[in-house]
């Protein structure tokens, strides 16, 4: 167990209108930060007011990109409770990225006692209103300040706060999406299964480049043939078939998603058939001609469930469900976000009320 110094900030900042949070835009009072050198290991926990940075401009971090960052959400309950979902997923999956770049581990018990602590101090950040959540970013920087390309011997592991508002302001609808062919996302061998920045910065034009075409999302294809699906943007996908769910095998390029992974949980409890294997677009396109294709639909921890309407796939459109949230994405939508606010029992051990 951690001994968490914690050092109160003076002056509170003032709160932002929670009708008006967006993503990311505001930080809470406090962050939590946690040193580390070959010599001792991690050391110095500490809690303390939400300040700039002060990193040597050689810190590795800077020249050679060895960092690493997590997501995941705190949930205000109608009794005024506040719930976390599964973080000890993501601290084994933090461990997991530390471990592809050669950086040392975190106990997965002090990873989630520094996220616990951090969210009790700031608890009164945690917005009430209906969808919105406080936002949680752990996340490890390399600081030795050298220019060697060598694994840092030291490392800085952080946490902040972000309230963030109802990620469907207006509803649950669904998205077009454009399946990407000359991009990638990542490669087996590469980072592709590890949370790590330069993944989502090499992601950006395919992005950029699909928004400008009026699409929400980018269906990643695979780095070798461009013809298998991976990713849905930073989410995972699932294609409903003929009454059976599909999603890609986590092969080495893939993100192990939490929600992914809650979801197939989810479906088997309720005895929907779900297969994690190679999924090619032409078995996609096969489907969604022959009229089998029965919904689509995205996970990840910012939207838990994106509907997907409509496919773009070399130069025609594909609607799924009549570009309409199908019953399966709706349920499991319901249940989850449900969970997560304490309005559905959780049967999986996988809330945690702070």
């Amino acid at each position: 167990m951690l001994n968490i110094e914690i050092i109160k900030a003076k002056q509170l900042k003032d709160k932002p209108d929670s009708n008006a949070l967006g993503f990311g835009n505001f930080f809470t009072d406090h962050m939590f930060v946690m040193d580390y050198h070959e010599s001792v290991g991690w050391h110095n926990p500490r809690i303390k007011p939400y300040e700039d940075l002060h990193l040597d401009p050689s810190a590795v971090v800077f020249h050679y990109g060895q960092e690493m960052f997590e997501g995941l959400k705190a949930y205000r309950r109608k009794d005024g409770e506040i719930n976390l979902f599964r973080p000890d997923m993501n601290g084994k999956r933090l461990n997991n990225t530390n471990d592809r770049i050669c950086m040392p581990q975190i106990p997965v018990e002090d990873f989630v006692q520094a996220v616990r602590t951090l969210v009790q101090i700031d608890a009164s950040w945690v917005p009430s209103e209906e969808g919105t959540s406080l936002y949680i970013r752990p996340f490890v920087i390399a600081t030795e300040p050298t220019l060697m390309v060598n694994p840092s011997k030291a490392y800085m592991f952080m946490i902040i706060l972000s309230p963030v508002g109802a990620y469907y302001k207006e509803g649950l609808n669904p998205v077009r999406i454009y399946v990407e062919d000359t991009y990638v996302r990542a490669s087996k061998g590469g980072v592709g299964e590890a949370k790590t920045g330069g993944s989502y910065g090499a992601s950006m034009i395919a992005q950029r480049n699909a928004k400008k075409e009026g699409f929400a999302q980018v269906l990643w294809l695979d780095a070798i043939e461009h013809q298998y699906v991976e990713e849905v943007g930073t989410m995972n996908i699932f294609f409903k078939i003929r009454g059976k769910v599909y999603t890609p095998a986590l092969s080495g390029s893939i993100l192990p998603g939490i929600t992914r992974d809650s979801v197939i949980t989810l479906l088997k409890s309720w005895d929907m058939p779900v297969y994690e294997e190679r999924i090619s677009m032409d078995d996609i396109i096969e489907a969604s001609k022959n009229g089998d294709l029965e919904e689509v639909f995205g996970t990840g921890t910012a939207a838990v469930i994106s509907p997907v309407g409509g496919i773009h796939y070399k130069g025609l459109d594909f609607v799924v469900h009549g570009n309409e949230i199908g019953p399966i994405t709706r349920r499991i939508y319901d249940t989850l976000t449900g969970m997560q606010y304490g309005d559905v029992m959780d049967d999986f051990g996988w809330i945690k009320t702070i």
